[in-house]
């Protein structure tokens, strides 16, 4: 059976190969017509998890040149390399987003946990740079995945339809020869890079090219003054080189802005934002700052009206009164679009530098090693399963992580699952990393309950919770849960 699954599977992507090919070489004659044929592939392939109306939205905006997205799609087609693009759109788009979807579903329903879109893993612990507040910078040379580690990852990860890998660190580049090595083994995935830039160079890039499946996520935070601060002087000029060689060469690439106190209004500033679409990036993850491990510096928590800030400014961004050319994700305020929570293999999980299987890159307890446990063991350990029977943490999607806002449901879920440490530093129990979070979590509680009640909210389709979670519920009914 699974040889004769692999077989359909070559035929159908090499289907799909041939149908892709034929519209991207003929792309520059009709842009619009070859991009209508790619909306019908996938209406093809995904239409039973779609409505009909998402596939006639973007058949709408296809055929309008003014559409702002419309402007951004082009932008982005007109700078991507080719090998680049066609990779992007085979591995990205039919591997992870059609096939692969289609079978995690399949395969959360047969072993009756949580099956990941996505594995977050850190080839190294090594990083030549100490920013303040960050847990990796001290963590030194120690911790490295061999190479088999990283292939028995992404071989596993395949074989329950995750197509999308992402690499952390430490910095992940100090890992370069192994990291092309696997793009290239590893052809029919998307990889996908947080870097803090400064190893990135022309044969790098090269490389990079021919290998089509890679794209980078540069850190970044603010005009130079704000990022130096926190990453070192010369930081961000690095960055400004390493944006320059990835647009001059084609490669997919955006910014993690991780926001602070200090630095909220730096990293959402217009102009900070345009140069930054300017310089190539198309998209951007905001991280909110997380107060993990001993050295975290508390101070830098936002305060509820900076995040209340953060929410209003993302959907600005992302409406149709901006011009902005870069798509913007904050990670913990669009809770609702995900679902919550998608640690603990909902939608993602994390492995360090060790091979210690973490919920999220943030929460730093463990069950269980890749070294001596599968992926599907990993996602039925203990801990896991406690994350994927008590999803979602809140039904208010603006609280919806069992550590910054719900700090009493990680102490009880670590204790009960005897799930041990794993931060590299130095050891941080469960108590000390969600004692700094309570006071957080109280104050965020009445201004993210106030903001949800006001906000409308969409029913969801497809939940990926555990069947007892399930519900359409009242979208604008806050639950204690």
């Amino acid at each position: 059976m699974a040889k004769a699954n692999s077989l359909s599977h070559k035929l159908e992507r090499k289907s799909v190969e041939v149908i892709v090919d034929k519209v991207l070489k003929e792309m520059d004659k009709d842009r619009t017509g070859e991009l209508l044929k790619l909306i019908d592939l996938g209406e093809k392939y995904y239409g039973d998890r779609f409505e009909k109306k998402t596939f006639d939205n973007l058949r709408k905006m296809v055929n309008d040149p003014n559409n702002r997205w419309m402007k951004f799609l082009n932008t982005v087609m007109d700078e991507t390399d080719p090998n680049v693009a066609r990779t992007t759109i085979l591995n990205l788009g039919y591997e992870a987003a059609v096939r692969g979807t289609k079978m995690i579903r399949l395969n959360r329903e047969k072993y009756q946990c949580n099956i990941p879109w996505l594995i977050l893993f850190d080839p190294t612990s090594a990083c030549n740079m100490h920013c303040i507040g960050c847990w990796a910078g001290t963590y030194g040379h120690k911790f490295n995945l061999s190479f088999e580690d990283m292939d028995k990852i992404v071989t596993e990860g395949k074989e329950l339809g995750v197509y999308l890998y992402m690499m952390t660190g430490g910095e992940p580049l100090v890992r370069k020869k192994d990291i092309l090595k696997l793009a290239k083994k590893h052809n029919d995935v998307e990889f996908s890079i947080y870097t803090n830039s400064t190893l990135i160079d022309e044969e790098f890039c090269k490389e990079v090219v021919k290998c089509g499946n890679i794209a980078f996520q540069l850190s970044i935070e603010g005009s130079e003054e704000t990022n130096d601060e926190r990453r070192g002087a010369g930081h961000y000029q690095n960055v400004m080189r390493a944006m320059d060689l990835l647009h001059k060469y084609g490669i997919l690439f955006g910014a993690s802005i991780c926001y602070t106190r200090n630095n909220v209004e730096a990293v959402t500033d217009d102009k900070f934002l345009h140069m930054l679409a300017d310089k190539g990036v198309r998209y951007s993850f905001f991280f909110h700052y997380m107060p993990v491990g001993n050295n975290a510096v508390t101070e830098l928590m936002p305060t509820p009206k900076q995040r209340e800030y953060m929410i209003n400014k993302i959907r600005e961004l992302r409406s149709d009164k901006s011009d902005l050319m870069l798509y913007p994700m904050d990670f913990q305020n669009d809770g609702e679009f995900v679902g919550g929570c998608i640690a603990g293999g909902r939608n993602y999980f994390h492995i360090n530098s060790e091979g210690d299987a973490e919920p999220c890159v943030f929460i730093h307890f463990s069950n269980m090693n890749i070294h001596n446990n599968s992926i599907l063991e990993i996602l039925h350990s203990p801990l896991f399963m406690a994350y994927h029977k008590g999803q979602p943490f809140n039904r208010n999607h603006l609280r919806p992580c069992p550590m910054l806002e719900n700090p009493e449901l990680l102490r009880k879920m670590v204790k009960e699952t005897g799930a041990h440490q794993t931060n590299q530093e130095s050891p941080e129990d469960v108590d000390h990393l969600c004692n700094k979070c309570e006071d957080y979590a109280e104050n965020w509680k009445n201004e993210a309950d106030r903001i949800w009640k006001e906000e409308k909210h969409k029913h969801g389709g497809y939940e990926n919770y555990a069947p007892e979670n399930r519900s359409n519920y009242a979208s604008n009914k806050v639950s204690e849960k």
